[in-house]
């Protein structure tokens, strides 16, 4: 049942891919795509179910916290890792970011998919904590924190970003409780409603089989611990915490989905290994079709 629901999910990806590599509309239209995608229609999905988001629900703010949780154990963990196997940061900048990051067009299509628009609003409020906290974590581990050195760099970098703008209006939105006037919110939910199926789409385009051909221990090794040991952990967690049902799910499903393609940007504007980079974004991308049922499934929420 459940492969069922989000099986079109994939397929969508799938259509992304084949269409980009035919060449179809032409070349130009998958990065303009993407941009008006990335810049305006998720911004506006992400502020229409924030701004109704009942922050205020102890649950929130729990899986706000379980959200942390999952990010920070996990960066600590490659940390670690890292102390006894060490690495470059070029290396360690995409390892970190395929662990950590999740692709965000998934991770909402997949729990309005399975939850409906009360996940959907959970959901929203996982991104507002976890867009900025894997930005800096990430921005950190391809600099080797010298970005702390360089506040400017790291504020522009993270407030560039148009999620976590769109996250920060949609917050202030529901804490001021003035909702969306004057016909807003149906403008918005118009837009929002071309993002999912877009972004979707545009990650199809994006991968690039091309680069599972270098780093396949490497990549076998950070594709298992984004896609397997991350939801399992989220599991936890939400236990440890007393998750809701609705709350686990959200938390799992962001964990068990594969890492955002614009990690591939951003590895490459701070110079790390865009090759490894890739390879990682299309290999979780391939698998998680697998791996996000299978694991739902042996963890009891499907």
């Amino acid at each position: 049942m459940l492969l069922l629901t989000i099986w079109p999910l994939f397929a969508l990806i799938c259509l992304g891919f084949v269409l980009s590599r035919r060449g179809f509309p032409d070349a130009g239209f998958w990065p303009a795509a993407e941009r008006i995608n990335y810049f305006v229609l998720f911004p506006a999905l992400l502020v229409r179910n924030l701004a109704g988001a009942p922050l205020d629900d102890p649950a929130i703010l729990r899986l706000g916290g379980a959200m942390v949780a999952v990010i920070l154990m996990a960066f600590a963990a490659l940390s670690l890792i890292r102390l006894v196997r060490p690495m470059p940061a070029a290396r360690f900048g995409p390892t970190v970011q395929g662990v950590i990051r999740f692709n965000t067009y998934l991770g909402l299509a997949v729990t309005s998919a399975l939850t409906g628009p009360a996940g959907l609003e959970r959901a929203a409020v996982c991104l507002a904590i976890g867009v900025p906290l894997v930005n800096v974590l990430s921005i950190m581990a391809l600099t080797e924190g010298s970005a702390f050195r360089n506040p400017r760099l790291m504020l522009r970098t993270v407030f560039a970003n148009p999620l976590i703008l769109a996250c920060i209006v949609g917050i202030a939105l529901a804490l001021l409780g003035t909702g969306l006037p004057f016909g807003i919110e149906s403008f918005l939910t118009l837009i929002a409603q071309a993002s999912l199926p877009l972004g979707l789409l545009c990650v199809g385009a994006a991968l690039r089989p091309s680069a599972l051909g270098q780093d396949g221990l490497a990549l076998t090794g950070t594709l298992a611990l984004r896609l397997l040991a991350m939801p399992a952990l989220a599991w936890l967690i939400a236990g440890l915490i007393g998750l809701g049902t609705t709350e686990t799910l959200v938390l799992t499903v962001f964990a068990a989905i594969p890492t955002a393609p614009t990690a591939y940007v951003l590895t490459r504007q701070l110079g790390g290994d865009g090759t490894y980079m890739a390879g990682l974004i299309t290999a979780q991308t391939m698998a998680a079709v697998v791996t996000i049922p299978v694991m739902l499934a042996l963890l009891g929420l499907a």
